[in-house]
């Protein structure tokens, strides 16, 4: 069935399910849910997927991330305790792995067999690569022993390549903003370090170094971080100004 056309029907599932998760996404869920709900919206996007799971490789060991039944994660667990399997395959080769079960027992006999246990006949693994943390493989599991069309592989590589877009620019989204989070608050943190600074210089006619040398003896004396000392001596100061005013 290779060069067989997408049907519009198929793109226009595919198009609904892509704006579902892009409004998801724009919720800032947690990872694991942005994971789940990738899985839940390929089941849609896919004709004859009836289950789903995302395989994770970290650190060359391989789990699985997210899933939308427990069946398609003890197949996963078949593939990665004897090494070998489908959705392995499409995660180191980057290729896309379509499997009728009824020609996959001499390749893979174990992830055959657990598939065959929990009622599968059909699977679609395609690689799924996001950046540096996060890279492996969207499974997609059938009923029936269809083997997935050509169609359903085109599908997936087009819902894949757009989830791999919008989760590393997710990603890098939240990654900027964490930076500057952090950047604020070491903004404010050297503020009102500099402003102790400053009290001790005029109070005590001392240098700039010597200011900080007190800071540090006295965080070094409390095991408190400089700055919490800084700010806890600029508050006090604050509040003895208040009450005697």
């Amino acid at each position: 069935m290779t060069g067989e056309p997408i049907l519009p029907e198929h793109l226009d599932e595919l198009t609904a399910a892509m704006a579902d998760l892009t409004g998801a996404l724009e919720t800032e869920p947690a990872e694991s849910e942005i994971l789940d709900a990738v899985c839940a919206e390929a089941v849609r996007a896919v004709p004859g997927a009836d289950l789903a799971s995302i395989t994770a490789i970290r650190d060359g060991e391989p789990s699985t991330a997210a899933s939308t039944d427990d069946r398609a994660v003890e197949i996963d667990r078949a593939q990665y305790a004897a090494d070998a399997g489908p959705c392995l395959e499409a995660a180191e080769t980057g290729k896309i792995v379509r499997v009728p079960l009824a020609t996959a027992g001499a390749e893979w006999p174990e992830f055959t067999a657990r598939a065959r246990e929990l009622g599968i006949g059909s699977y679609l693994a395609a690689p799924l690569r996001v950046d540096e943390h996060l890279s492996g493989a969207l499974n997609l599991f059938g009923y029936g022993d269809h083997g997935f069309a050509e169609t359903d592989s085109q599908l997936l590589r087009l819902y894949t390549t757009v989830v791999s877009f919008g989760l590393r620019t997710t990603r890098r989204y939240h990654q900027a903003r964490r930076r500057a989070s952090d950047l604020e608050v070491a903004m404010r943190s050297r503020a009102v370090i500099e402003q102790a600074k400053g009290i001790l210089m005029a109070v005590h006619r001392i240098s700039a170094d010597d200011a900080m040398k007190r800071l540090v003896t006295e965080s070094q004396r409390t095991n408190v971080k400089v700055r919490d000392v800084a700010a806890r001596f600029v508050e006090e100061l604050s509040s003895a100004d208040s009450r005697l005013s």
